[in-house]
């Protein structure tokens, strides 16, 4: 089984397992069921995850934990993979994928009925072999991307309200261009995604605390602000990636948190 699920049911998803589990009959099912948590979370809540499912009984889960970096599998239309990786299927057709992190004393590629053929499909990297250690890794990659990416939403939303975008964009557009689309990109795609990267920041809090000793001020709950913003306050919370009606453009996008951050403040 892999979990992805947003971080905040990522507990209630394996307790629903567990509790299954719990009642099925062993004997007309003996083979123990892989879990793999693939869930944007802390360590420490992978961890506990473990836990509930150890709860089902002996033998009855074989935990793994994971993470997955990088964006969905993109089609050999789309050109060469950016990771140079093949599909596997024999056809020499070349898909982009994301990388499926995994650690603890289990390993999917010893997993009987497939397991290598799974861990060869998902291009899986086992990282270490202790529970916690993939999630970590995700949290901290993930705290580059998607901080950069509320940086941007919060900078080019201000330099709107300035009267000074166009302006910002040619700054940095002269200096780094390459920093200008991606923080483009960013803003276009929040909007669908933001609630769900809400629980996802304080997971990143939780781990720079916990697990990096960063114990002062949490800088992600912060970050968590601004995507509940941009989800609860601005249009673009409503939008659905496969119908979008508002957002497509950066322009718009930037339009739509605006009016939602200037509707905020006038109530």
């Amino acid at each position: 089984m892999l979990s992805i699920v947003p971080p905040r049911d990522a507990r209630a998803t394996a307790a629903r397992i567990a509790a299954a589990l719990a009642t099925a009959d062993r004997a007309a099912k003996p083979a123990p069921l892989y879990y793999l948590d693939l869930n944007a979370i802390a360590p420490a809540t992978s961890r506990g995850i473990a836990a509930q499912l150890a709860a089902a009984g002996p033998g009855a889960v074989r935990f793994i934990d994971g993470g997955i970096i990088g964006g969905p599998p993109a089609g050999p239309a789309g050109g060469a993979a950016a990771d140079g990786e093949h599909d596997g299927g024999g056809d020499g057709a070349t898909w982009a994928r994301p990388s499926v992190v995994l650690s603890g004393l289990e390993v999917l590629a010893d997993a009987p009925r497939d397991g290598a053929r799974l861990a060869a499909v998902l291009n899986v990297r086992h990282v270490g072999a202790t529970v916690g250690t993939a999630s970590g890794l995700k949290c901290c990659f993930a705290s580059m991307t998607k901080g950069f990416a509320a940086l941007a939403v919060q900078a080019f939303t201000t330099a709107e309200a300035l009267g000074v975008r166009e302006e910002l964009e040619f700054q940095v557009g002269g200096r780094q261009r390459g920093q200008l689309e991606r923080a483009k990109g960013f803003i276009v795609g929040v909007g669908p995604k933001a609630g769900r990267w809400v629980e996802e920041m304080r997971e990143i809090g939780r781990t720079f605390a916990e697990e990096g000793g960063w114990d002062h001020e949490n800088i992600f709950e912060r970050v968590a602000e601004v995507f509940s913003t941009v989800s609860e306050d601005t249009m673009l919370g409503k939008e659905k990636t496969e119908a979008r009606v508002r957002g497509t453009t950066y322009e718009d996008a930037v339009s739509a948190i605006r009016e939602g951050l200037d509707s905020r403040h006038q109530t």
